[in-house]
């Protein structure tokens, strides 16, 4: 570890401290992009951010044809916010949440190589004592091109054609109501079979940061998630 990677991370430019956001806030070629609900974009955001609801398109079949259609209309409506597929793009929640990571790995699957994730989120920013404001604007719609890298996503397929191998490991991210199949929000309640449970607010320190590597690393190895198997995260 060292000043410009404190987390000791393989890849620490995918999340962005707020002091690396506020030196780049006067590059054209940035996208600030804010995931929260409406009505907490309106009382207060940071400047320059455009707002966009990840979840209001969604898609529960991952067939071809319902896919595509959704990761279209997806991408459309990202353009719509003035965000292009050469800008660099930096999504934020209230915390490191979410609805940020869905926008974060969505456009990963677009095959967007200049993505990050604000760490901490909005209250990260407020805290370090950095301008806000309400005010907002109607962004210049774009097209948002893509080159999908589909092997970041499994299908339903992937899953079954996965589900009897022994160096493959699926990673319930879910609260532990959808774990145990007491909170059903799907067709079925509980989980994948062999799976195993981490919430995704596991990965987090108190303030909504994401935790440093090796307190992660632990983590993960204690659940049986190590580097030489397969994981899919849901």
């Amino acid at each position: 570890m060292n000043a410009k990677n404190p987390k000791g991370y393989e890849n620490p430019d995918l999340l962005w401290a707020p002091a690396q956001l506020k030196e780049r806030m006067g590059d054209p070629n940035l996208r600030i992009v804010d995931t929260r609900k409406g009505e907490r974009f309106t009382m207060g955001h940071i400047p320059g951010a455009r707002h966009y609801d990840v979840y209001g398109v969604n898609c529960d079949d991952s067939d071809e044809a319902p896919l595509m259609s959704f990761l279209r209309m997806w991408a459309f409506l990202l353009g719509q916010r003035g965000v292009g597929f050469d800008n660099t793009i930096v999504f934020y929640d209230d915390m490191t949440g979410n609805t940020c990571v869905r926008g974060f790995w969505l456009v990963e699957l677009y095959g967007h190589k200049d993505v990050h994730i604000l760490d901490g989120g909005y209250r990260a920013w407020e805290r370090a004592g950095l301008e806000t404001t309400r005010d907002s604007g109607m962004p210049q719609g774009v097209a948002f091109d893509f080159n999908l890298e589909l092997e970041r996503l499994a299908t339903y397929k992937d899953v079954l054609d996965a589900i009897e191998d022994d160096n493959h490991v699926f990673l319930d991210t879910r609260t532990e109501g959808e774990w145990l199949g007491t909170d059903v929000r799907a067709k079925r309640g509980g989980a994948l079979p062999g799976a195993v449970w981490l919430e995704w607010l596991e990965h987090l320190t108190p303030e909504g940061e994401m935790k440093p590597a090796a307190e992660l690393r632990e983590l993960f190895e204690a659940i049986g998630v190590t580097p030489e198997k397969e994981v899919t995260a849901y």
